[in-house]
C-alpha cells in the first residue's frame, strides 16, 4: 500500500493544477445535483419486522383514515373562563369545521360531538380537537401544515382575550436543523490548534481547505440521496461533524510528517509522496476502522440507522480520498511556505530541489532529552508575508516527556487510578434511558413544543403520546359492540388515563381502541404500559376472538429503542472482536490489541455515563443549553460506539506505532514508549483538540438528536486521546516490557501484513541501487530466507537476467516449492534482500504476482496447455514447478517448443524474453524443458546458504 501511496502523492504533487480542477468539478457537479435532486429530511423512523410497524402497515390499507399523520389543536381559555361557553363553543366547532375542509386534511374531530368526550379538560380549561390528515408525514404539502397554522392563529383571535390556541401533534414534531454560529467557532479553535502546532499559516490553512471540501461534498451526497432515501435529519449533521473532525485530522497527519520532512532536507514533491506514503498509511488503515465500524451499525437491522452509518461512512471516505489527492496538490502549491525560511534553501526559488539530508525521512523519532528536533528556530525578520510565526518553543517537549515518565513511573498505580476513575465515571449510565425525539424536545416558543406543553398541563402527558390497540374484527357479527367491550376493558388497565375511541372502520373488519396513558411518551410507565398491553393478547384472542396489535407512533419508538438496545452487545463485540484482530495485524503483538480493546471499552462506558449526567440527570444541562433533559435519542449509544471505535484506533495506530518502530530498531522496550510518545504525542494532541472542538461546537446550538451524540463524541474523544491511549496505554506497554510485542508465531503466519508506517517503502529507498543501475535482472536474490522452510534457514541467493532459465534442485519437494513461492510474491520472505521485475519483496508482493505465473507441471492434465496459459498472461517470470512430474517426452518437447516459440516472439518483437524458473529434484535435464542455447544457472538447495551458479551451455544448437 505504502508504494502505491507513494506514486499517488507524487502524481498529485505534479499534476496539482490538474487535481485541484478535478475536485472544483466534482464539488460543482454534487452541488447542483443536490440542488435539482435533494427533498429535504424526514424523520419518519420505520423498523420493519416489530409489531408496532406491522399494525401501521396494515391500517394503511384497513383503515387509511387513521394510517396518515396527525395533529393537534388545542385551545385554552382565559383563566376563569369555560370552554363549554356557547362563544367559546361555536368558535371550536367553526375551526374544526374549517379544519376539516384543508387539503390533505380527512377529519377534524370536534371535543363537544360527545357529551363525555375525553377531548375536553376535567376542569372545563381546554380543548383538544384531533385532526387527521390522509397521507404522511413526508407528503403533507408545506401549503397544509401552513393552513393549520394559520386556522390556529385565526381561533385563536376570535377567542376571547388571554384565550390560548396552539396547533401541534405529530405532524409539527420534527425540527428544521441546520448549521449555526456556533458550529464555525470550532472550525475557527481547529485553526488556532494548527496554527500553534504547525507555526504556519499556510500549513494551518490547509487541512480546513480539504476538510471543508470534504465535508461540502458528503453533504451534497446526502441530499441527493433524499430524493431516494427517507433520511433523517440526523444523518447530514453527523456527515458534517465526521467529516469535517476526520478531514482535518487525516490531513494534520500528512501535513506534519510532510514539514519534518522538509525540515529534515529532502526536495518537497519527493517529502510530499512520503508523507502520504507513510502517514497516509495510517491513514487509511485508520480510516478503514471507522468505516467498518459505521457499516456495522446495520447490524441492528433498523433501515434509518443503516442509512445513518452508510452516509457518515461515506463522509469518512470522501475525507480520506481528499486527504490522499487534494492535500499533496496543495503542499504542491505551497513549496517550501509551511516551514520557516531556515529550512528552506539557500537563494533558491520557492520549489527549488534540495539534496536530501542523511536522515531517515520515515522515522522523524523526537530525542529523549526533551528537545524538540522539529521546532521552528526563531522568525526572521526578512519582512516577507510567507506566513512565518513566532518561535515555536520547545516547552512542549519538555511537557510530553514529563507527561509519558510520569504516567510509566509508577504504572501500576496509573492503571488502577486511571481505571477506578473511568469506571466511577461509567456509573450512571446504569440508568440511561433512551427514546425517539419527540414535541417535547423541540425549543420554546415552536408551535410543537407550545401545543404540546399546553396539552401536558390541561389534559396530562399522555394526550401527547396516545397508543392505538387494532386488529381484524372480520369475524364478529356486532363490530360495534365488540369494539365496546374492547375499549371498556382496556379502559381498566392499570396506567390508561381514559380510551378517547373505540370503533370499527367503515367496512366493519378493523376495529382501533385509541389508548390515551397517563405517562407521557417517553415514560417508563407508558413503556410498561404497552408492555403490558402486549402481554394480554393471548387473553383478548382467547376473550373476543381479535388478534390485537399495539402500535403509534409513541409505540414504535419504543420498538425502536429495544432493538437498538439490544443490538448495542453484538455490535459492541462486533467492534472490539475487529479491533483485536486489525490490531494484531499491524503491531504483531497480543498485548497491545487486547489493551486497545479494553481501553476502548472504558472510554465508551465513560462517554456513556457522563452523557447520562448531563441529558438524564440534568447536571449542567442549562451551562451546555440542553433542549431536552429525561432521555437521550435512541441511537445515540450505538452511534457513539462506531464513531468512537474508529478514532480510538485512530490514536491507537499514531501513538503505539511509533513506539514499535522504536523497539523494532533498538530493542529497548522501555525507552520505545518514551521515544515513540514524543514523536507522536503533540500531533496526536492536536488532533484530539481538534476533534472535540469540532464535536463540542454543535452541542449548545444543536437540537435534541444531535446534542447527546455530540456530547458523547466530544467527551469521548478526549477521555480515549489523553486518559487511555496517551496516559493507560504507555502504562501498560511500561508493566509489559518486551512481552508488549511478543505474538505466536503460528499466529503471526496466519495473520496478513499491513504497512501502517511505509516500513516497505523504506526498504525500496534502502534497495533502489541494488543491484548495480542498469543491470537487467529480472531477479535479483541475496540471502533470502523464509521462516516457514527450516531447510532455508540459511537463505538462497541468484542472479538471473531477461530470458535466462533458474533450475532449482535438491533439497525437498516443500523447500523447492517455496523458493517458487517466494520468487513469485506468493511466500513471505523474512530475511535477506529480494528483487524480481525490479520490484522490492515482500512490498511489492502483489505487483510481482501480477507479473509472473506459477504452474504445478505434476497437476497439469496438460502440461504443455497450462505453460501457454502462463506466457499468454504476459508474466515476465514463468515459474514451473514439478517438473519430475513430465515423465513423458512428447510432452517435455512440447513444453520446450512453447517457450521456444515464446522466445522467438519476444525477440522479433524486441520485448524482453520471459524468464523460467524450473524445479525438480534433480532427475530432470534442463536441455529437454528450455529453448537451447539459453543462459541457466543452476541453484541446488540443501547447503548452509545456496547460491545459484552457471551451467554450462546447451548442447542444442543456438535458436536463430
Amino acid at each position: 500500500m505504502s508504494s502505491a501511496l507513494y506514486a499517488l502523492g507524487r502524481w498529485a504533487y505534479g499534476a496539482r493544477g490538474l487535481v485541484l480542477a478535478l475536485w472544483l468539478i466534482v464539488l460543482a457537479v454534487l452541488f447542483t445535483g443536490a440542488a435539482l435532486l435533494g427533498v429535504g429530511t424526514d424523520n419518519t423512523y420505520r423498523i420493519p419486522g416489530t409489531e408496532s410497524q406491522e399494525a401501521l402497515d396494515a391500517l394503511a390499507r384497513t383503515f387509511p383514515q387513521v394510517s396518515g399523520s396527525s395533529a393537534q389543536l388545542v385551545a385554552v381559555a382565559p383563566e376563569g373562563g369555560d370552554v363549554t361557553d356557547a362563544d367559546f363553543e361555536a368558535a371550536v366547532e367553526g375551526a374544526a369545521t374549517e379544519l376539516a375542509a384543508i387539503p390533505q386534511v380527512s377529519s377534524a374531530t370536534s371535543p363537544y360531538s360527545s357529551a363525555t368526550s375525553a377531548n375536553i379538560s376535567a376542569d372545563d380549561s381546554a380543548v383538544l380537537v384531533p385532526i387527521q390528515l390522509s397521507v404522511g408525514t413526508t407528503s403533507v404539502l408545506p401549503s397544509t401544515a401552513d393552513a393549520l397554522q394559520a386556522e390556529g392563529a385565526a381561533l385563536e383571535a376570535a377567542l376571547p382575550d388571554g384565550s390560548q390556541v396552539a396547533v401541534g401533534g405529530q405532524l409539527f414534531s420534527q425540527s428544521s436543523t441546520g448549521i449555526s454560529v456556533t458550529e464555525l467557532i470550532g472550525i475557527a479553535i481547529a485553526f488556532v490548534v494548527l496554527l500553534v502546532t504547525f507555526a504556519s499559516f499556510a500549513a494551518a490553512g490547509l487541512p480546513l481547505i480539504t476538510a471543508l471540501l470534504g465535508a461540502g461534498a458528503s453533504l451534497a451526497i446526502v441530499f441527493i440521496g433524499t430524493g431516494f432515501l427517507t433520511i433523517t435529519s440526523t444523518t447530514p449533521l453527523l456527515a458534517l461533524m465526521l467529516g469535517l473532525a476526520v478531514g482535518i485530522d487525516y490531513a494534520l497527519f500528512i501535513i506534519s510528517r510532510h514539514q519534518d520532512q522538509l525540515k529534515q532536507g529532502h526536495d518537497p514533491a519527493e517529502s510530499a509522496a512520503r508523507a502520504v506514503a507513510t502517514a497516509g498509511s495510517a491513514v487509511v488503515f485508520a480510516a478503514i476502522t471507522v468505516i467498518i465500524a459505521l457499516l456495522g451499525l446495520a447490524v441492528a437491522g433498523i433501515p434509518f440507522l443503516t442509512t445513518m452509518g452508510v452516509a457518515a461512512a461515506l463522509a469518512v471516505a470522501i475525507a480520506v480520498l481528499i486527504s490522499l489527492t487534494l492535500t499533496p496538490a496543495l503542499l504542491g502549491f505551497a513549496g517550501w511556505r509551511v516551514v520557516a525560511k531556515r529550512y528552506r534553501p539557500a537563494r533558491a526559488p520557492r520549489g527549488a530541489k534540495r539534496a536530501d539530508a542523511p536522515a531517515d525521512a520515515t522515522s522523524g523519532l523526537a530525542p529523549v532529552d526533551g528537545t524538540d528536533a522539529g521546532a521552528v528556530p526563531d522568525a526572521d525578520d526578512d519582512g516577507d508575508d510567507d506566513g512565518e510565526l513566532a518561535p515555536e518553543p520547545v516547552a512542549h517537549s519538555r511537557f510530553f516527556l514529563g507527561w509519558v515518565r510520569t504516567a510509566t513511573r509508577w504504572p501500576i498505580v496509573t492503571i488502577v487510578v486511571i481505571v477506578a476513575a473511568l469506571g466511577l465515571a461509567a456509573l450512571p449510565a446504569m440508568h440511561l434511558r433512551l427514546a425517539l425525539p419527540d414535541a417535547g424536545s423541540l425549543e420554546e416558543g415552536t408551535p410543537g413544543r407550545v401545543a404540546y406543553d399546553l396539552i401536558d398541563e390541561h389534559f396530562g402527558p399522555g394526550y401527547n403520546g396516545p397508543l392505538i390497540v387494532t386488529g381484524s374484527v372480520i369475524q364478529s357479527t356486532d363490530p360495534v359492540g365488540l369494539m365496546d367491550d374492547l375499549g371498556t376493558e382496556i379502559a381498566g388497565v392499570p396506567g390508561v388515563a381514559s380510551v378517547a375511541l373505540s370503533t370499527p372502520n367503515e367496512g366493519g373488519d378493523t376495529g382501533i381502541v385509541q389508548v390515551i396513558p397517563e405517562g407521557g411518551p417517553d415514560s417508563e410507565a407508558t413503556k410498561d404500559l404497552v408492555g403490558e398491553l402486549r402481554s394480554m393478547h393471548d387473553h383478548f384472542e382467547e376473550e373476543y376472538g381479535v388478534d390485537l396489535s399495539v402500535t403509534s407512533y409513541t409505540a414504535a419508538g419504543i420498538d425502536i429503542s429495544d432493538r437498538l438496545a439490544g443490538a448495542l452487545l453484538p455490535f459492541g463485540l462486533l467492534v472490539v472482536g475487529l479491533s483485536l484482530v486489525l490490531l494484531a495485524m499491524v503491531f504483531r503483538s497480543i498485548v497491545v490489541p487486547v489493551t486497545a480493546a479494553l481501553g476502548y471499552a472504558l472510554s465508551v462506558a465513560a462517554a456513556f455515563g457522563l452523557t447520562t449526567l448531563v441529558f438524564v440527570d440534568g447536571f449542567l444541562a442549562d451551562a451546555l443549553n440542553v433542549a431536552d433533559v429525561g432521555t437521550v435519542i435512541s441511537f445515540m449509544p450505538i452511534i457513539v460506539m462506531g464513531v468512537l471505535f474508529g478514532l480510538a484506533m485512530d490514536y491507537e495506530v499514531f501513538l503505539v506505532s511509533r513506539m514499535r518502530e522504536d523497539f523494532v530498531h533498538h530493542g529497548d522496550p522501555h525507552a520505545a514508549v518514551e521515544r515513540g510518545f514524543l514523536s507522536s504525542s503533540r500531533v496526536v494532541t492536536a488532533a484530539a483538540i481538534i476533534m472535540f472542538a469540532v464535536f463540542a461546537a454543535f452541542i449548545p446550538e444543536g437540537d435534541a438528536s444531535i446534542q447527546p451524540i455530540a456530547f458523547g463524541l466530544a467527551v469521548g474523544v478526549a477521555i480515549d486521546a489523553f486518559v487511555v491511549r496517551m496516559t493507560l496505554i504507555p502504562a501498560v506497554l511500561a508493566v509489559f516490557g518486551r512481552r508488549s510485542w511478543w505474538i505466536p508465531a503460528s499466529l503471526d503466519r496466519v495473520l496478513p501484513h499491513f504497512d501502517i508506517e511505509g516500513e516497505g517503502l523504506a526498504r525500496e529507498f534502502e534497495l533502489a541501487e541494488w543491484p548495480e543501475p542498469g543491470d537487467r535482472l529480472v531477479i535479483a536474490a541475496e540471502g533470502v530466507q523464509i521462516d516457514a522452510v527450516p531447510e532455508l534457514a540459511g537463505g538462497f541467493g541468484a542472479m538471473v537476467g531477461g530470458g535466462e532459465v533458474l533450475d532449482v534442485t535438491g533439497g525437498s519437494d516443500a523447500a523447492r516449492r517455496a523458493v517458487l513461492l517466494a520468487l513469485g510474491g506468493r511466500l513471505p520472505v523474512t530475511g535477506g534482500r529480494l528483487k524480481v521485475a525490479g520490484l522490492v519483496l515482500p512490498a511489492r508482493a502483489s505487483a510481482v504476482r501480477s507479473r509472473s505465473a506459477y504452474v504445478r507441471l505434476d497437476h497439469a492434465r496438460d502440461p504443455a496447455a497450462a505453460v501457454v496459459d502462463a506466457i499468454a498472461s504476459g508474466a515476465s517470470v514463468i515459474m514451473l514447478d514439478g517438473v519430475d512430474g513430465v515423465v513423458d517426452a512428447p510432452a517435455r518437447a512440447a513444453i520446450r517448443h512453447v517457450l521456444t516459440d515464446a522466445a522467438l516472439t519476444a525477440r522479433r518483437s524486441g520485448e524482453r524474453e520471459p524468464t523460467v524458473v524450473l524445479a525438480h529434484g534433480g532427475e530432470a535435464a534442463v536441455a529437454e524443458f528450455v529453448p537451447p542455447g539459453l543462459v541457466a544457472h543452476s541453484l541446488r538447495l540443501g547447503a548452509p546458504a545456496a547460491t545459484a551458479a552457471p551451467m554450462p551451455p546447451h548442447a542444442h544448437a543456438e535458436v536463430v
